[in-house]
């Protein structure tokens, strides 16, 4: 078992390595992994991102088969099935580092927003259920002086709902509460940044 501490770590050198040299490492694909890895795995963190084709966490963290256990969907956002995939994950593999990544201009997010200021008729009932789990982490924000200067809201929006996601993962599951105060699970928050190819962990890092 790799503790939260040392995965915490091995993944910001990997981020280091992805900015340094994107091209990434052959030996992380090989086929002698993949062999190795048909009997079982063991992921040494669990990445909770979203589905955004720009932010594939294996590649962002410079890692290769059987490194990440990875939930992707829209604007990692929390729901039932996404707890219960990093519960199965952290009890079945004792991984003990999970990392909700959002991202940078994340549409999700400037989805919710613009649906905040302009209410439609017209969006599916599956896509509202979406911007239904944003939107509490974002709609206090437009009341603030935010509100007039977009980026800058867009920026904070993001963080936010990053933070709230790893809350509710931390708080919203007894199984995962257990690990957190029995076993040494560690749920963080970061951010990648589409411009620069950095990850920033700025919500309960170690």
């Amino acid at each position: 078992m790799v503790a939260a501490v040392e995965a915490h770590a091995r993944l910001r050198e990997g981020n280091l390595r992805f900015v340094s040299h994107p091209g990434g490492s052959d030996a992380l694909l090989s086929h002698a992994r993949r062999a190795e890895l048909a009997a079982g795995q063991q992921p040494f963190a669990i990445i909770l991102g979203c589905s955004d084709s720009r932010v594939p966490a294996e590649i962002v963290f410079d890692q290769g088969l059987g490194d990440l256990f990875v939930i992707r969907v829209a604007g990692n956002i929390v729901a039932p099935s996404q707890v219960g995939s990093v519960e199965f994950a952290a009890a079945r593999y004792g991984t003990r580092l999970v990392v909700v990544l959002g991202h940078s201009q994340c549409g999700a997010i400037v989805a919710t927003l613009e649906e905040l200021r302009r209410p439609t008729e017209i969006q599916s009932r599956n896509l509202r259920a979406i911007v239904d789990r944003v939107r509490p982490s974002v709609e206090g924000l437009l009341a603030t002086d935010l509100r007039h200067d977009s980026d800058a809201l867009v920026k904070q929006a993001v963080r936010a709902n990053i933070r709230a996601s790893a809350n509710h993962l931390r708080h919203g599951s007894q199984v995962l509460e257990q690990l957190i105060h029995e076993d040494g699970l560690l749920v963080v928050g970061a951010e990648y940044s589409l411009e620069t190819g950095v990850v920033e962990f700025f919500d309960g890092a170690p």
